[in-house]
């Protein structure tokens, strides 16, 4: 199997907090493990090539020319859900154009069916030299019966975290030892259902952390939520250390809510595992897929079952949890998974 030599990854954001960009930036660290040289475009973020017509809110595309340049010295190219999930259909189109007859693997996270507003459009695009690559086996299936080549990677990781500051952190948060503290780590958007991860913390009588930002336009809303709560908020990552503001926000909670109605995957599914807290969980489909592997969840829309757990933990139940996470979702065999992906593709990189 021949290897890629330089691999380009391109998505509308890079360097923030969103599941995209976390996952890309693992791929970026699992390929450049490989022996592969990695660069990164996006339309916005942190990347080596910044094209701004590739953001998801672009007034204007990118020329093919401008993707083209930025794709050049690539044997393989990666696309983080640009062409996925169509928030800039024309930015879309230019970097399938500029990707015709070229090895490039479509990194899937969420398609326009599943989500209501964007349902009526097509499915991706695709090319012989590609494969689509899924987080999750529901939008596998949806384009194979679509006739494309497409296989499920799930999400990857460290399965043994560095362990964040807990009471540093709940200090810093204004949350007593022995206060309760429930922790959404997610962002603020309609489908994170932000209202039932509150009800759940004042079911329980406890602290609630909305670690991530307002976006997509539902600050206003947000803010009127959570100004109506009847329990203590806390908001951002303010109260951790910028360089551990995850690994802090776990540590110092004693529960994690993940309540949304839609995930691609959902990594607090699996982050909650790592980091040892009880999870509450909401409807998002894949979650069920997810639960498959063997995951022991409570209801994040009833509570009551993990207010019992918190009264008296089963910490055998935790424990489990690690262990599902370590066997099915570790980090360390991401590079691996990566080379048996690039094998499938057509042409010289896939040929052994």
């Amino acid at each position: 199997m021949e290897l890629p030599r330089h691999v380009v990854l391109c998505s509308y954001r890079l360097g923030g907090t969103d599941g995209v960009a976390i996952e890309a930036a693992k791929w970026v660290a699992a390929f450049r493990a490989l022996g592969c040289t990695v660069a990164t475009v996006a339309g916005a973020g942190k990347a080596d090539v910044v094209l701004p017509g590739l953001a998801a809110d672009a007034a204007e595309p990118p020329s093919r020319r401008e993707v083209e340049d930025a794709f050049a010295p690539a044997d393989l190219v990666v696309v983080e859900n640009l062409c996925s999930l169509p928030l800039n259909v024309r930015a879309g189109a230019v970097v399938a154009a500029a990707l015709s007859g070229r090895p490039a693997l479509l990194h899937h996270h969420d398609l326009a069916s599943q989500r209501p507003a964007l349902a009526h459009l097509a499915p991706p695009p695709d090319d012989p030299c590609w494969q689509h690559v899924c987080v999750n086996g529901r939008s596998t299936a949806e384009l194979r019966a679509h006739g494309y080549a497409a296989t499920t990677c799930y999400n990857t990781f460290e399965t043994a975290p560095e362990p964040g500051m807990r009471d540093e952190t709940r200090a810093r948060a204004g949350v007593g030892p022995a206060d309760r503290l429930v922790l959404q780590p997610t962002r603020a958007i309609p489908r994170k259902a932000v209202p039932v991860g509150l009800a759940a913390a004042e079911r329980l009588g406890a602290t609630y952390w909305l670690l991530g930002p307002s976006e997509d336009g539902y600050g206003d809303e947000c803010d009127e939520v959570l100004a109506a709560a009847r329990v203590p908020v806390v908001r951002g990552a303010g109260p951790a250390r910028a360089s551990h503001a995850v690994a802090d926000a776990y540590a110092a909670c004693d529960a994690v809510v993940l309540p949304s109605t839609w995930e691609g995957f959902g990594n607090p599914s699996v982050e909650s595992a790592t980091h040892r807290r009880p999870l509450a969980i909401g409807p998002y489909p894949v979650a069920a897929e997810l639960r498959r592997f063997g995951f022991s969840w409570f209801d994040a829309q009833r509570p009551e079952a993990l207010g019992a757990w918190l009264d008296s933990p089963d910490w055998s139940t935790i424990e489990h949890n690690a262990a599902v996470a370590r066997r099915f979702f570790d980090i360390a065999s991401l590079p691996d998974r990566l080379s048996r992906l690039v094998a499938r593709l057509p042409g010289t990189l896939g040929s052994s």
